[in-house]
């Protein structure tokens, strides 16, 4: 893992999601990338019109206004709407893009799940991304982190670790994705809002704040 700090060189991570809503899952992600790596600030980018899912997907506000409240008691997490000031899809190529180029956030990482990294040649311009951004790639303790190697973007000879929980891998770019494992909380947003729709109680699955924020804006509930 130092190698990879050390390669990578820099002190801010990306956690761009649609966060509909905001989980324990989520800022447990955030907080073991932030430890592990030693890294000084977790930017969470809530996308505007995500690309990729858009059913039950409530107004970007309010998203947005819950991963404030989610945050605000962690002094390395900060909260970013600059997909939100943007018109149409939320393209992560076009993030990133803003990120270097006006933001001044050089050398980004981004964070994302295994599923995601593995269903990155459907994105948008996929192999842009892959140049602009090294990739922390997050898996859960059951899986195999080599299955990152299936990639047609990681280079295929690259070496297998031997550590069971990280796996750092070169990609065709020659940018690097470290494949992490963290902290498995089977926590989903899409259960949540089920749970929301059907009176459930969603204590101790997303913050009270949260919680009480969903409550006044009679939120999921339709």
């Amino acid at each position: 893992m130092a190698q990879f700090k050390d390669t990578v060189k820099t002190n801010t991570a990306i956690f761009g999601g649609t966060f509909n809503p905001i989980h324990f899952g989520h800022l447990r992600v955030a907080e073991e990338v932030r430890e592990k790596l030693s890294l000084e600030r977790i930017m969470f980018i809530p996308s505007c019109i995500p690309p990729l899912k858009t059913k039950d997907v409530i107004d970007a506000e309010h998203r947005l206004n819950m991963v404030r409240l989610a945050v605000s008691d962690n002094e390395y997490f900060l909260v970013s709407d600059v997909e939100c000031r943007r018109s149409g899809i939320s393209y992560t190529v076009d993030t990133l893009k803003i990120l270097i180029n006006v933001e001044q956030i050089h050398n980004p990482l981004f964070i994302l799940g295994m599923d995601s990294f593995l269903e990155l040649p459907l994105w948008h311009r996929p192999e842009e991304i892959i140049e602009l951004a090294d990739f922390v790639i997050v898996t859960r303790a059951h899986h195999d982190l080599h299955e990152a190697m299936n990639s047609p973007y990681v280079k295929k000879n690259t070496s297998p670790s031997e550590d069971t929980d990280t796996l750092m891998l070169e990609l065709t770019t020659g940018k690097k994705a470290l494949i992490l494992r963290c902290t498995n909380l089977d926590i989903s947003a899409s259960s949540i809002r089920e749970s929301i729709r059907n009176g459930r109680s969603v204590r101790y699955l997303l913050p009270d704040n949260v919680i009480s924020y969903i409550k006044e804006n009679n939120l999921y509930r339709g």
